[in-house]
């Protein structure tokens, strides 16, 4: 059997930090590169191979795949919603040529597996908006969005076109202890446990009932490796598959926080971000997961809350 070498691309990230560890836990640390534009994050230095890499740089990207034999690519590398808005073409270009550039060389390299993920950014205001199912309308209003629904289909016709074997996950809010949110609208979940602990009160910038499917970061790291584990045959999604954790509102999560902090305090402002977190759904449905590879997630809110704390305190 082909001992596997994995590529992470983007591994200073938000996800790409916490999975290049649990990765190197499974295929040792040696097998898992990481790979980045900016500094290797402090949490991965010493616990493996790291190379600077620019994922548009398809030359480069091509030489380091043959030169260390990488058999799988994950690639997490992209700007995200409320920065995408920022700089619309950008964001498009990194988005959608970066996971061209990777798709191309997994053909050429023939590699085992792809990994990229999709996010709950693809639905638009004409989704569902309670249990928003894994085929529906949709329709995206930000240019993140817009590009992952597009790249859903890419990764599709890679798979069907060429046999690339490559998965992807539609990940809600992502919340972490561990590494810093990356220009998302959902990132007022983990800053609101920085500023309850820190300053004992959080200015938010989305209404105090807007619910978004969110997930915490250990749930996510589980559902990415369980989904490219899983034998091929059970993958009847080559898009990209709905997952789901929890659902909650600031005002939800900011009751939870007071559990622990009776004397924080939350007060709202809502900025541009407001008009992103209203296109998407309030809930997701993930029962294609379930039934496929079999998700299930692990953490509820007030489970995340406790462990968010306990964790940023110890820090």
């Amino acid at each position: 059997m082909q001992k596997e070498k994995i590529l992470v691309i983007g591994a200073s990230g938000q996800i790409g930090v916490e999975l290049t560890l649990a990765l190197r836990k499974i295929y040792g640390n040696a097998n898992v590169i990481a790979s980045d534009m900016r500094e290797e994050n402090d949490l991965l230095k010493g616990s493996g191979p790291y190379v600077s890499l620019d994922v548009m740089n398809k030359e480069m990207l091509h030489v380091q795949v043959i030169r260390q034999n990488i058999t799988q690519i994950y690639l997490l590398a992209a700007i995200l919603s409320a920065t995408g808005e920022k700089n619309p073409g950008l964001a498009w270009n990194l988005n959608m040529q970066g996971l061209l550039n990777v798709l191309d060389i997994a053909r050429e390299e023939k590699l085992t597996k792809v990994y990229w993920p999709s996010s709950i950014a693809v639905f638009g205001p004409t989704s569902p908006k309670e249990n928003c199912p894994q085929q529906t309308i949709i329709e995206p209003i930000t240019v993140y969005g817009i590009s992952k629904y597009a790249g859903e289909f890419w990764c599709n016709y890679f798979h069907n076109r060429f046999g690339v074997d490559v998965r992807s996950l539609r990940y809600p809010g992502l919340i972490s202890y561990k590494s810093a949110p990356g220009g998302g609208t959902t990132d007022y979940a983990i800053e609101i446990f920085h500023e309850a602990l820190e300053e004992k009160k959080y200015e938010c910038f989305l209404n105090e009932g807007t619910y978004l499917p969110m997930m915490y970061m250990p749930d996510a790291i589980k559902a990415t490796i369980e989904l490219m584990e899983a034998p091929a045959e059970k993958i009847s999604v080559r898009t990209s598959y709905n997952i789901s954790g929890m659902s909650f509102s600031p005002k939800e999560i900011a009751a939870e926080i007071q559990k622990h902090i009776p004397d924080f305090t939350i007060t709202y402002k809502p900025d541009y971000r407001q008009n992103i977190a209203n296109s998407w759904p309030q809930s997701i449905d993930d029962s294609t997961a379930r039934s496929d590879w079999g998700w299930s997630h692990e953490y509820d809110l007030p489970r995340m809350t406790e462990d968010m704390l306990k964790n940023l305190q110890q820090q």
